[in-house]
């Protein structure tokens, strides 16, 4: 039962992050002048063109949380682990990378607050991922 918890812990938090990540779109949407770049092809302040690449980058970023959160319930032991580990790690470091930006080009604060907070989750998972064996030990000792 333990385990259980420990795994619906990280599968919350990927969700929080799938849900942050549409937070952040829908919250990007509402910034003045988004509309107007979308529409001439062109997205945010930093003028990233929109193309199938950037699209593409987009829907895996919004779709790996999703797929984390039923993986991190469905895969067993030390495969959950290093998984949670290594995609929480990356993501973690791409908010970091995220937040920096957003802070040089000024964005709302919203947006910066959006990004911190799919820092901690994202660290959080990291951190959940490096305690699994502690944990596990722990639920193997008492059964």
């Amino acid at each position: 039962m333990e385990l259980l918890r420990w795994k619906t812990r990280i599968a919350v938090l990927w969700l929080i992050l799938a849900v942050g990540f549409s937070a952040y779109m829908f919250l990007r949407f509402m910034e003045p002048g988004i509309i107007e770049g979308i529409i001439s092809g062109q997205f945010g302040r930093s003028q990233s063109q929109i193309s199938e690449g950037f699209l593409f980058y987009l829907s895996i970023f919004w779709f790996i949380p999703w797929i984390m959160a039923f993986l991190s319930l469905t895969l067993k032991g030390s495969a959950n682990r290093w998984t949670n580990f290594v995609l929480g790690l990356l993501v973690a470091i791409a908010f970091v990378y995220g937040l920096i930006e957003s802070a040089r080009m000024g964005h709302s604060a919203v947006i910066l607050v959006d990004k911190s907070i799919g820092f901690v989750a994202a660290a959080l998972i990291v951190w959940y991922a490096l305690k699994w064996p502690e944990q596990e030990e722990q639920i193997r000792v008492a059964q």
